[in-house]
């Protein structure tokens, strides 16, 4: 039987692309120096071979003081990439990096005082899951358990906060959807104890209820009206993270589902040509910035891997996506164009004139959590 040359040409392009290249939604082929796993380990050897950031920033004025949010970040995906790769040697690296805290260097420990230091405990409960060893389940689940509760010295609107059953860290900042429920999720998996992954459902789910915005996207905070890149991206990853171990049968799974697949499609829409996203998703003035990118680009991947989005769009933009961020990793293994820490403001130029970091842990950290994704 022949097969006509138009159909064979066809064939190629459905499957290849027009350049050859594998199919635009395929999330398991890539050149060899983009691959999950060669941009999974160059970022883990650097984050090893680097000293505790000060929240995120590599090259501090001054030795940090804790344990900050950014290394917790970059650690846990450490540790997530090394199980996906069944590299035992890397992980103990991360855990043997671990270790002094628990000795020595016990002063580095934060205190469990505030989202951005509770969320340290998903890093113990991370290491529990591995090795079953008690002095971690401890100490992670001293951070899970204090989020919730009332410190003695509390303001009267985190005392209200939690006579509604929510954490009185509670705040409404979209960062907070993912220090608060990476913490509570990892002390679930831990202990297979429901009361953790409902009460970050709930508080989930207030969340989406102050702050998503009908267009999908979400403000910083109700005081602070723009849709600020990496703040997104903490909400898109929080949602993704609960969503792949919330129980079936958990009453705001629906409700949690919806808002991440409404946001989801808004960033399709907010997508630019070469797979990236602004430092302000909606302003097309504003700058293209890494950390945001990583972090949408993970939300999507595990979707379409959880079969939560539909592979043929999802696929795509999270493949040209991680394909282009990889671009922006220099040659000393840091990525570049990572926005600065930034607190609340609404001001459009406070979001606009943002330092752009290289090497900032705020970006090094969802490039590991994209690479496992990959290889899940």
């Amino acid at each position: 039987m022949k097969i006509g040359l138009s159909f064979i040409l066809l064939f190629i392009i459905v499957v290849f692309g027009v350049n050859g290249q594998k199919s635009t939604s395929d999330l398991n082929q890539f050149p060899k120096e983009k691959t999950p796993e060669v941009i999974g380990l160059r970022i883990a050897e650097k984050f090893l071979n680097t000293s505790h950031s000060q929240y995120g920033n590599t090259r501090p004025p001054k030795p940090p003081t804790q344990i900050t949010y950014p290394d917790v970040c970059t650690w846990l995906g450490g540790l997530w990439f090394a199980e996906a790769t069944k590299d035992e040697e890397l992980f103990n690296r991360f855990e043997s990096r671990f270790l002094p805290l628990l000795r020595g260097e016990t002063n580095m420990l934060p205190k469990a005082n505030h989202v951005d230091n509770n969320v340290f405990g998903a890093v113990p409960l991370e290491l529990f899951l591995k090795n079953g060893e008690q002095k971690y389940l401890d100490l992670g689940i001293k951070y899970a358990d204090s989020q919730w509760k009332v410190p003695n010295d509390a303001t009267s609107e985190q005392k209200q906060w939690a006579a509604k059953s929510y954490s009185w860290q509670t705040r409404i900042w979209i960062d907070d959807m993912f220090m608060i429920t990476a913490i509570q999720a990892q002390a679930y998996r831990a202990t297979k104890n429901r009361e953790y992954v409902d009460r970050a459902a709930k508080e989930m789910v207030l969340y989406l209820d102050e702050i998503q915005l009908d267009n999908g996207l979400f403000y910083h905070s109700p005081e602070a009206h723009y849709s600020w890149g990496r703040g997104n991206g903490w909400m898109a990853v929080g949602m993704a993270e609960i969503l792949r171990i919330l129980p079936k049968d958990n009453p705001d799974r629906t409700r949690i589902m919806a808002g991440y697949q409404k946001m989801m499609s808004a960033l399709l829409k907010y997508q630019e040509n070469d797979g990236m996203w602004r430092q302000i998703i909606d302003d097309e003035e504003a700058w293209k910035e890494t950390s945001a990118t990583a972090m949408f680009t993970y939300a999507m991947i595990t979707g379409v891997k959880e079969g939560w989005l539909k592979k043929k769009a999802y696929g795509a933009a999270a493949r040209k996506s991680w394909l282009t961020l990889v671009d922006y990793i220099n040659v000393d293994d840091e990525l570049t164009e990572v926005c600065a820490g930034t607190n609340i403001m609404n001001s459009r130029d406070h979001y606009m004139n943002r330092p752009r970091i290289v090497g900032d842990l705020h970006g090094q950290a969802p490039l590991l959590w994209c690479a496992t994704a990959l290889l899940r």
